[in-house]
């Protein structure tokens, strides 16, 4: 079931319909699930599936198709996987392989969410009364493969009123095209 998900999630992500596949998340689900693995090891998962979809979607491959090449190369698939991957494909990949081209142009990642909050650091253990501002910037980014990670970063009051102003650059340049 969950694997299953996870598949359905990354051709959704081929598809355009979500920015990436959350594997934090879905590593909690199947750790919750009892089964014994690290974010790491799914996201390598996560990266050989879009792979084998991309790859189908690329040479417009049937369902059949799919499988038979998957028996053909890979021998140590579980059956059920298989399964899995041709319900899957069957279901959803031919909108894979429309969108694939389109796909197939960006190898950027996308942007996903950002948040931020406002600290005030008031003392260390080498200076008693700091008082010192800061922003701390989190950025949820798709990189090209689908995999969302968080980008954490500080900036000082100087640095974000910088950075502001660099996006209202953006945004007037944007309302001129």
């Amino acid at each position: 079931n969950i694997f299953s998900s996870q598949c359905q999630q990354i051709i959704q992500h081929l598809n355009h319909k979500i920015p990436g596949v959350n594997t934090a998340e879905l590593c909690q689900r199947i750790q919750a699930s009892g089964i014994e693995i690290n974010i790491a090891d799914l996201a390598k998962i996560a990266n050989v599936l879009s792979f084998l979809f991309s790859t189908a979607a690329r040479n417009s491959l049937s369902a059949e198709e799919l499988v038979a090449t998957l028996g053909s190369t890979v021998n140590t698939l579980p059956k059920h996987a298989v399964q899995v991957i041709r319900h899957v494909w069957n279901e959803q990949g031919t909108s894979a392989s429309v969108a694939q081209d389109a796909r197939s142009m960006a190898s950027v990642g996308q942007f996903v969410d950002m948040k931020w909050k406002l600290g005030v650091a008031m003392s260390s253990d080498t200076c008693r009364s700091l008082k010192y501002p800061y922003v701390t910037v989190t950025l949820t980014v798709a990189d090209p493969s689908g995999q969302i990670t968080d980008k954490s970063f500080e900036m000082t009051i100087p640095q974000f009123k910088n950075f502001f102003r660099q996006f209202k650059e953006i945004a007037s340049v944007l309302e001129t095209v």
